[in-house]
This record gives C-alpha cells, structure tokens and sequence, in this order.
C-alpha cells in the first residue's frame, strides 16, 4: 500500500493554557483529495499552521513528512517538502501585475536583486499553463475577479512542483460556475499525484469533491472517514457536537402589511425596471449570478447609490434614499457581503463595533453615556449570542460566525424596519450558520420584513418565504422556494427554466 505523504502523530499545539490541538492523529495520501472540516475554532487553522512550519506544535508529537521525521517544521522545511498553503485571501499582491505576483516569490527566494523581466514572463507563462489559465499577465491582480485571483494563487502555488496543496477554504467567495471550474482544476492536480488538503464546512462541497474526510472539533479528531459512509445530518452533527436540525427557518405566520415597495427601479448599467414589495413578517430571497445586479440593488435600497428611476416607498411613504442616512432614517439597515473591510473595524473592541451605529442614541449634551454604552453592549451581545466574555477585546479575536453576530447586532441597534442582508453566512461555519438563520426567522417574526440576498442555493431555498431571480438586470421570476429543489434552482439561476411568474 502506498505510504501517506504526511502524517501527524499525536501533535499538539497549546496557546496560554489553552489547547488549540489535542494529540491530532492524520494521514494524507498521495493523490487523495482530503477535506478537513470543522467549526470556526475547531483548529483547522492551527493544523494548517503546523504543517506549514508557521507554528511549533508542543514537545511529544511527530511529524512525518516524505518519510523524514520532525518533531518540528520550519516554513522553508515545508516548503522544500513539497508543502504549499493557498490561505483564505490568497495572499496576492494587488497592486502588482499577474507576471509580477507569479515571479516574486522565486526571485527573492533566489537572492536576485534585480529585476529580468523576460525571465519573470517565462515564469509567468509556464504558471498559468499547468492549470490552463488564460489571463493578461500584464493585468493588475487586484483588477482581477475573486476567481482569478484564487487562479494566480494556484498557478503560483504550482510553480515549486507541490507535493501536498492546502486550500483553506477556497469557495468562500466564489459562485456555484466558479466553484465547479475550481473542482475540475483540483481534479487535474489529482491525477498527477499531488496531494490536496481541502479545508471547509460547507457540506455540498465536502461530499461532492473529498474521497476522505477528516472532521475536528475543540481540537481532536472526531472521525476520520470516507463521504458514502455519512449522511449530511451526521456529517454536520460531529462538527457541532448536537444535533443539527436542517429544516426550514422560513417564517410560518402570515405577511404582514407591505413596509417596502419597489417600483420600476433603475441604476444605470446595473438593473432596470425592478419591481418588488415586502411585506412585515417575511423574507425575501434575491439571487443571480455575478453581475446580475444583485449587490447593486441592495446598495441602491441603502442609499449607497442613487437609482436613476422608479420609485421607493417605505411604510407607504415615497422616499428618496441619496446617501445611507436616508436610508437610516427610514429605518433601513444593511448588513454587506464582505465584513471584514465593510462592515467591521477589525483594531477595535467588540463593544465599539457594536454602538458605532447608535452613538447618538448614547449620547447626552454631545458626550457619551458610558452606563448607557455598557448596557448596550451587553444587551447585544446576549442577543446576538456572541461568545465572548470580554467585549473590550478586539473583534478580529471572533470566529468568523461571532464577528457576523456583531455585525447584526450593530444594524439591529437602530431598530430597523427593514433588514437587507448581502451574503449573511458567508465564511460560517454550519452551526452558527443555523442560528443566524433563526435570528432571523425570529426578527420576522417580531414585524421586520428582511431580504436576503445569496447564492448560497441551500440557504436561500431554508430561510425565504419567496426567491426574486435577477438575471442581467431584471427581475425575471419570483419562485416559491418549497416548489423547488436545489438541482432546479441551480439551473434556473445558471441558464436552465422553470415555470413561474413575478407577483
């Protein structure tokens, strides 16, 4: 039998008194796609960590690399093992071109001090052509799409001949085209014996892509297994540790009177002729592909943009939202797809992030009332159920479902009406995924009417009362998500048809 690549042998990582990593026992194979999934946390990015050098892991433990033993890597030792990490925000240069970002790495790693700019292209070129990546090699990385910026980081990642490529969480940020280009790209690198470690917890992608799969949770293994042998309740129970209930989280009661309407909407080159209305008491789904003028809209409803036509009315009063205090003041919030640059200040406490939005509200005679702020902070983070026991820490501290929490409590806290969230899970792992969902449902509940706006099919199928599908622009059905399965909504929003009219 072939012997694993890598293997970990009872490794530990310890961070003031806390365990990050508990005796991890782990084996991946070459030419095995691995996923290793887990809760915000759990310490898949502490393993990462271990096996690319960045981090000691405690006396005791082994690691076994190629059939060399360590009690401990070095960054260059993993690197020269073959080892390759493509991190979250693949660590490019955005303002470099796709040639530069490609070349850099071994140009300094090589000690040259100056620049050959053919040798650069010939780097370049060679890059891209192992993953078959057509791109400008003279374009601006950060002019590029998430997509292809993830593409440059693989193409990079390839140029030292890997043995074993670590992707942390890959399709964060991608739609469901972009995410099944990638697979076919993960594919190839398999058959030619390179070793993928596939980290997520997005449940469709782990059983679609894995042939092992490896779930960890408050540092330890929980089970090392292949995907035929669970099913997706089982699979989501060992990452959480409870019982998982994936039902759906849309309201139950009856509409209430409409405290949003739309009527024939239009920004230039971004949508035109939208018309929709929510009601108190719903959620409202709206979904498309890139481009399709989703993200736009929803900034449009914020007063980020101000819509060339149509109209706005809010509890039936016409408005005219031109800059987002408007959109406040008509108790409008918006919750944006990106938290970490839009809707965070990652340096500051979680205590600040959350009254940023209602300082005037704290305020007496233009100075803040600290008892006033304390009871704020501590209402929301009870709500919110954010698992902190110090709000003075900074937010960049939380998991990626706690930092969300924040975000929500900090729109919330202005009492809005009508609750408009881009991508609300994106970067969450499944349990705190399910209970945002049930925020929610509970906020409708209390009168909110809320749109949500995803292409997260599964999602967007559990938490909406109605799917608004946007296609170039234009509104082009409205579909009754219980009518639907995912496979149906997924061609529907890709190209394919189903039956179905705009109310």
């Amino acid at each position: 039998m072939t012997e694993p690549f890598l293997s970990l042998r009872g490794v530990s990582k310890t961070f003031s008194g806390v365990k990050a990593l508990d005796n991890i026992d782990f084996d991946i194979y070459p030419g095995e796609v691995h996923c290793l999934a887990g809760e915000n946390g759990s310490g898949k990015s502490t393993m990462i960590k271990v096996i690319s050098g960045v981090y000691e892991p405690d006396a005791g433990g082994e690691i076994v690399m190629d059939g060399t033993h360590y009690a401990k890597l070095t960054p260059i030792e993993a690197i020269n093992n073959g080892v390759q990490v493509i991190y979250q925000d693949f660590s490019v240069f955005p303002n470099l071109t796709v040639a530069e970002n490609l070349a850099l790495t071994g140009e300094v790693s090589n000690g040259r001090k100056l620049v050959n700019w053919k040798r650069m292209r010939t780097i370049a070129e060679e890059a891209v052509k192992k993953v078959n990546f057509k791109v400008d090699l003279d374009a601006r990385v950060g002019d590029l799409s998430v997509a292809d910026k993830q593409l440059v980081a693989i193409s990079r990642a390839l140029i030292t001949e890997p043995k074993l490529l670590i992707m942390d969480e890959p399709t964060t940020a991608l739609t469901h085209r972009e995410v099944e280009a990638l697979f076919k790209v993960v594919a190839d690198l398999q058959s030619r014996g390179i070793a993928i470690l596939f980290v997520s917890h997005k449940l469709e992608e782990v059983f679609e892509i894995s042939e092992r799969f490896t779930i960890i949770r408050n540092g330890k293994v929980v089970i090392t297994t292949m995907p035929e042998e669970l099913n997706h309740k089982k699979f989501a129970e060992y990452m959480t540790g409870r019982d998982y209930d994936d039902s759906s989280s849309a309201p139950t009661g009856e509409p209430g009177e409409p405290i949003l309407e739309v009527s024939g909407l239009g920004l230039s080159e971004a949508f035109e002729d939208v018309s929709f209305t929510l009601h108190r008491g719903e959620v409202l789904g709206i979904t498309g592909l890139l481009g399709s003028g989703r993200t736009e809209l929803a900034l449009s409803l914020f007063g980020v943009f101000t819509a060339d036509e149509g109209e706005i009315k809010v509890g039936g009063r016409p408005v005219r939202l031109k800059r987002i205090r408007d959109a406040i003041a008509n108790k409008i919030a918006y919750v944006p797809e990106d938290r970490l640059t839009e809707g965070l200040m990652l340096e500051r406490s979680i205590a600040d992030n959350i009254v940023i939005s209602e300082l005037d509200d704290l305020s007496k005679l233009g100075f803040l009332d600290r008892k006033l702020r304390a009871e704020a902070v501590k209402r929301w983070v009870q709500e919110m159920k954010i698992a902190t026991k110090r709000p003075a820490n900074a937010v960049n501290t939380l998991s990626g479902g706690n930092q969300q929490r924040v975000v929500l409590g900090k729109w919330l806290a202005t009492e809005p009406d009508v609750l408009i969230l881009n991508g609300p899970t994106v970067g969450v792992d499944i349990g705190s995924k399910r209970d945002i969902h049930l925020i929610l449902r509970d906020l409708a509940d209390q009168g909110m009417g809320i749109i949500v706006i995803t292409d997260d099919i599964p999602e967007l199928l559990q938490v909406s009362n109605r799917v608004l599908l946007l296609k170039e622009g234009r509104i082009t059905e409205e579909v009754d998500p219980a009518s639907v399965t995912e496979q149906e909504m997924s061609a529907m929003i890709t190209g394919g048809s189903i039956s179905g009219e705009v109310a």
